[in-house]
């Protein structure tokens, strides 16, 4: 495969950083730090998390960015684990990709939005049954038929809704600072019925590492970037620290407006905006998380589905997945194809009376095999280091080899809580995840045996 393939190089910084931002940007930050609070009911444990995994994002951020600028190339992590395990490894990656991060994700994502929206027209879930999937299975489709349009028109999309939802968080941010409606202590005090401890972290860890998702995607279309060789460090390192500062910042604001025991609030950020700018900030914000939820699923699906095409254009899937548009030079098949499969899921695990339900069990297993395959990319930084010493490298990862041990070392500690926390609530969903990494490697072993008997 060449750099590009037949992708037109069509994004520069801004495109780039945009992808980052507002792919790592989705509904989390509005709505996760109610939930965690819940759990968790301490201020400093609540900052450590999102300190330490914004840490351990940005230690990922300067690792990759030495493996993307040496192999700027469609496809991103796949790439990596191609170069240094070999073709197991990475056919095994583009089929949990294919089967579970690109449709959970996006269906999850797409339900969500399609909730929000009947809520924000005061229609509760139930009282249009169908509604629902309906809304998300639009979605899907519209932003799909965007993203075959081409990339310049998906990244003006994302471009435009990445900057709607960075305002947001500025704006909740700034405005709690200047309101003097909160207090400053409530940054430091811990409350007396403070119940947390390793169970409460132990929970969080999935919420926290799920809202920190997206930073590497960018990668996914280094052969659609311009002069990626220098801009793609600039653009991961740029994007992944922006959202880290905009989480804990945004965090600060919350705990500041808003008591301990009043921030199970289902959407935080509404609340907060309440505070500050009454209910005219409210429905604006409303409108804001919306925007940042279409924004967060447009750049999954213009990412995304570059794996299929990079791996099909390697020979390790289904030919097709790897031709692009005569004319629109976009992964077109591959992009239907996701979004198929996840309407599918979508209409497949509908539930009228509770609809996120099933997509939270889903997030479980897709945070597990998501972080998982970024802890074997981040690593192949130290095996390519050995068998490609000579290769070109216009960024070098500092504090090598403490920052990428950092990543896995974190990142391996938040998927064992997410585990622990699972299994002692007999939750086994995150098992789904190991069973298809598990059974990839037999469907491996297949397809070699079929692609050596094909004519």
């Amino acid at each position: 495969m060449t750099p590009a393939g037949d992708l037109r190089r069509a994004l520069g910084f801004w495109s780039g950083t945009a992808l980052v931002v507002g792919t790592m940007i989705g509904s989390g930050i509005f709505r996760t730090p109610a939930s965690i609070a819940t759990v968790l009911q301490n201020p400093l444990l609540i900052l450590g998390m999102w300190v330490f995994f914004g840490a351990v994002c940005i230690c990922g951020a300067l690792t990759v960015a030495e493996l993307a600028t040496m192999l700027p190339r469609t496809g991103g992590t796949y790439v990596y684990l191609r170069a240094a395990y070999g073709d197991g490894a990475a056919f095994v990656f583009g089929w949990l990709y294919l089967l579970v991060a690109i449709p959970s994700g996006i269906a999850a994502s797409s339900v969500f939005f399609g909730e929000l929206t009947l809520r924000v027209f005061g229609i509760l879930p139930h009282e249009i049954p169908w509604g629902i999937p309906a809304f998300a299975s639009l979605v899907i489709v519209v932003l799909s038929a965007i993203n075959i349009a081409g990339v310049r028109q998906g990244a003006a999309v994302h471009n435009t809704f990445t900057v709607i939802k960075v305002s947001a968080l500025i704006a909740l941010i700034v405005g709690a600072l200047l309101s003097q409606a909160g207090e400053v202590q409530r940054w430091y005090m811990v409350p007396a019925e403070f119940k947390g401890g390793f169970d409460g972290v132990a929970t969080s860890a999935k919420s926290v590492l799920f809202t920190y998702t997206g930073w590497i995607y960018v990668t996914l279309v280094g052969g659609e970037l311009h002069q990626p060789e220098r801009r793609l460090s600039r653009v991961i390192l740029t994007g992944t620290i922006t959202v880290s500062v905009l989480y804990v910042s945004a965090n600060l604001a919350y705990l500041y407006l808003i008591p301990m025991s009043s921030m199970g609030q289902p959407m935080i950020a509404r609340e907060a905006m309440m505070l500050i700018a009454g209910p005219v900030g409210a429905a604006v914000m409303n409108a804001c998380i919306l925007a940042s939820v279409f924004g967060g699923l447009n750049g999954v699906i213009l990412t995304k589905a570059r794996v299929a095409y990079a791996q099909a254009r390697d020979g390790l899937s289904f030919a097709f997945l790897g031709r692009a548009h005569p004319t629109r030079a976009t992964p077109h098949y591959s992009i239907m194809i996701q979004g198929a499969g996840a309407i599918v899921l979508v209409v497949a695990l509908h539930n009228p009376l509770h609809p996120l339900r099933l997509f939270d069990r889903l997030t479980a297993y897709f945070v597990l095999v998501e972080w998982l395959a970024l802890v074997f990319g981040v690593a192949a930084i130290f095996v390519l280091r050995r068998t490609m010493p000579d290769a070109p490298r216009p960024y070098r990862t500092p504090g090598y080899p403490f920052v990428p041990i950092f990543f896995i070392a974190g990142t391996l500690a938040g998927l064992a809580a997410l585990l622990w926390s699972a299994f002692s609530t007999g939750d086994l969903s995150p098992l789904v995840g190991v069973a298809i990494v598990i059974l990839g490697f037999p469907v491996y072993w297949i397809w070699r045996r079929y692609r050596a008997h094909k004519p």
